[in-house]
């Protein structure tokens, strides 16, 4: 980002300033000194000046003086140079702009770091204080009382709006420089976010994906080895099974580590739907070749779906058939579809004895992730889910997923 020369020459001065504010204040007091003095010479003409010459000088130089300490003692320098001005006017030297440089410079800078309160306390007692002595003073008689106190009122006034301006300025450019720094704290902890929700979504998809088919393909392979020599034909028809177990999780992996390397150019390849309640009779095809008989019920009357639900429809009772088969010593489950009003509720349930079933939600360990990962997919979406072992016997998953979730979740479960 190029940078115009008067900004960095203005960044270069602020710098210099920072670093010798004393260099900085000594060369702004003596043009002041130098305003003070002229116009301790000025005088209307046909009048003459008063006689005290050296007496303004003095005064002024010790007004100025006072001013060096403009920052560390605001109100301190405003005081000596109003006093210094009123006495000068006083002795009857013309009320100029110049001979109220010095004033005027005070209550610049007390304007510019003071509240409004002092500000205006210290800024119209001067501005009284000055403008009754200027008109009462002789040096002005030939003037009238209107013009008198008027020109001083207003020539206080303007480093009085001056500072005010400049100290909302510095407020704003303050506020502006910390709004652009949170703006880049929050970019930086949002895009954090984002990755560590990305990478908690390819876990989850990666697990589901593995993890379903590995435990079908070890319970078919188990399976054909107890039964080859008693039922050969049985035990080829689970091979074959146990092939297109294989097969499918090689295309789900593809398709999920594609969606990875998906660069988003128009060229790219497309994408295989996501999996949804449309493949569930090939998820039951594939249970029954590990032999665990699963029986679905539908209720209410089916209704479309959006992606985001299901997918997560699916995926979540792909996990709970894992886990029957995995973790459960059952021959038979049951899934329950039931769409009602504006959720669908999917319930799981088998009947293998709990004793033998994972941990309970929550726990840590590598059993663990399963209901963990169902219950991150469906609070994605704005769902529930609450999975435990039945009083009866066996173990029951239960969800109910919204039919439309919001759009944000809905991205997020994609």
């Amino acid at each position: 980002m190029s940078t115009s020369p008067e900004r960095r020459y203005a960044d270069r001065l602020d710098e210099f300033a920072g670093r010798h504010p004393f260099l900085v204040d000594l060369a702004l007091v003596i043009p002041l000194m130098g305003c003070a003095t002229l116009g301790s010479m000025l005088t209307l003409p046909g009048a003459d000046p008063p006689d005290q010459d050296g007496t303004a000088v003095a005064l002024m130089g010790v007004a100025c003086l006072a001013l060096l300490k403009h920052r560390s003692h605001p109100r301190l320098a405003l005081v000596v140079n109003a006093a210094c001005t009123v006495v000068v006017i006083g002795l009857g030297y013309l009320l100029t702009p110049l001979l109220l440089a010095p004033v005027m410079a005070a209550l610049y800078w007390l304007a510019t770091v003071s509240d409004r309160r002092t500000t205006r306390v210290y800024g119209i007692t001067t501005m009284v204080v000055v403008t009754i002595a200027a008109a009462i003073s002789d040096s002005m008689e030939h003037v009238s009382l209107l013009l008198r106190t008027i020109g001083p009122f207003f020539w206080l006034l303007l480093p009085l709006a001056a500072g005010k301006m400049t100290q909302l300025r510095r407020a704003y450019l303050s506020s502006m420089q910390a709004r652009a720094e949170h703006a880049e704290r929050t970019r930086e902890e949002e895009a954090r976010r984002r990755v560590t929700e990305e990478r908690m979504r390819i876990a989850r998809e990666l697990h589901d994906v593995v993890a379903h088919h590995l435990a079908l393909a070890n319970a078919q392979a188990g399976t054909a080895a107890h039964l080859a020599l008693t039922n050969p034909e049985q035990t080829q028809r689970i091979l074959t099974d146990l092939n297109g177990t294989t097969s499918s999780a090689l295309r789900e992996l593809k398709a999920t580590l594609g969606l990875l390397r998906r660069s988003g150019d128009a060229d790219s390849a497309p994408l295989e739907p996501s999996p949804g309640l449309a493949r569930l009779p090939e998820l039951v095809a594939s249970c029954a070749s590990a032999g665990v008989t699963v029986e679905v019920t539908t209720e209410g009357e089916p209704r479309p779906l959006s992606p985001g639900v299901d997918l997560t429809a699916f995926r979540i009772v792909q996990e709970a058939l894992t886990n029957v088969t995995k973790h459960a010593t059952a021959e038979a489950a049951c899934v329950r579809l039931v769409y009602s009003g504006s959720q669908l509720l999917i319930t799981v349930t088998d009947d293998g004895p709990a004793a033998t079933r994972a941990p309970a939600p929550g726990t840590v360990g590598c059993r663990g992730y399963g209901v963990m990962g169902m219950r991150e997919r469906a609070q994605s979406i704005g769902g529930e889910l609450s999975a435990g072992p039945r009083p009866e016997g066996g173990f029951e998953v239960t969800t109910a997923l919204p039919l439309q979730p919001y759009g944000a979740q809905e991205d997020a479960a994609l």
